[in-house]
């Protein structure tokens, strides 16, 4: 496809592996049959998306609790009653605290990439979680023996191994999910909490070749949890400058569901390095409605105004259900979706002539 198109991550999980988690929490079913839904659920995820016609696929994280907590689902030295993360139709996530270190990661995000490279031919996309909002673990009073210092650089290590584990791989690509980007200028706007995870986030990608950060891309959007969001309200203007500072090849923008599309665009066209590519967002996961393939057109059709052809391309605003009790949008509705995406894309680039 002229213009590259690719999903976010996630993807609605079925009833049935929802229920399955929670019967597994409670003890009601045993780790192999888990797995027996989460295979399945899969399998299913990789077939249907593929069928929508996309040329990247992913594991729609069926397999994870959440995008943001994977890597330490289960570990001992966690306690309840972290960072809350509260959303616009009021309800809250929240994050649970680091009791002691040193800081590991109990999972990584290549366990999904390899099972779901078994199930196709075609290029597969790995979702992992950008090391800022881990960061965000560390009590506010520190630990004894453990300081914040060296809890970082244990979390650089393990980021750093959790993308490079993919990429050596075959993923296609690896998006750092960066959600927590624009909440940060909400919690803080003054943009210190932002400098502060953008320069993690540096610390990491720097470790990699040239050649390997095309590969790498960070996505960015206000949230997307139940139907409500997090952080829309944060002008993107403040973020958007210093997100493309990274040193990515890649860059992923919930753009669909913004307000005045064309001025986000403008701040983009100013500020997108030379080189990078950045896929613009051009359905909602969060709006019931099935965007049509006429509507998507159109609206990379007013990207092109604003990117050249050679950086841009089109993307989910957001994944579909980024923690894996969200039961807001079917499977039915996100995968329509996807191929309104797949096809609207197809037909910008025939109008383009590209």
């Amino acid at each position: 496809m002229p213009i590259p198109t690719e999903p976010i991550g996630s993807v609605p999980r079925p009833p049935e592996l929802i229920q399955g988690f929670q019967d597994h929490a409670e003890g009601r079913i045993d780790d192999a049959a888990l797995r027996e839904l989460t295979d399945a659920a899969l399998a299913d995820t990789v077939s249907r998306m593929a069928a929508t016609g996309s040329p990247v696929v992913t594991d729609g994280e069926q397999d994870k609790p959440s995008f943001l907590t994977y890597p330490v689902a289960g570990i001992p030295d966690l306690a309840p009653g972290g960072a809350v993360v509260p959303f616009a139709d009021g309800h809250t996530r929240q994050l649970p605290v680091l009791t002691s270190g040193p800081f590991r990661y109990a999972a990584h995000a290549v366990d999904q990439l390899r099972a779901a490279r078994r199930l196709t031919d075609l290029p597969v996309k790995q979702a992992v979680i950008a090391p800022s909002a881990l960061s965000l673990l560390y009590p506010p009073d520190g630990i004894d023996g453990y300081p914040r210092e060296r809890f970082l650089a244990d979390l650089a290590d393990e980021a750093e191994a959790d993308i490079r584990q993919c990429l050596e791989a075959g993923a296609d690509s690896v998006q750092l999910d960066f959600t927590e980007g624009r909440l940060s200028l909400k919690l803080d706007p003054s943009g210190g909490l932002l400098r502060d995870f953008t320069a993690l986030i540096t610390t990491v990608l720097e470790r990699f070749s040239a050649e390997e950060r095309a590969r790498i891309g960070v996505h960015t959007c206000p949230g997307g949890d139940q139907d409500s969001t997090h952080s829309a309200d944060v002008d993107y203007a403040e973020l958007l400058p210093t997100l493309f500072a990274l040193p990515a090849g890649r860059f992923y923008v919930q753009l669909a569901s913004e307000p005045d599309r064309g001025r986000v665009l403008a701040v983009i066209r100013d500020h997108l390095p030379a080189g990078a590519r950045v896929f613009v967002g051009v359905v909602d996961p969060i709006d019931p409605r099935v965007e049509t393939a006429e509507e998507v057109r159109d609206r990379v059709l007013e990207a092109a105004r604003f990117i050249p052809l050679e950086q841009l391309g089109t993307c989910d605003d957001c994944g579909f259900s980024p923690f894996a009790d969200d039961m807001s949008t079917s499977r039915d509705t996100a995968f329509a979706k996807i191929a309104a995406r797949v096809e609207g894309t197809r037909l910008a680039a025939e109008a383009l002539g590209a």
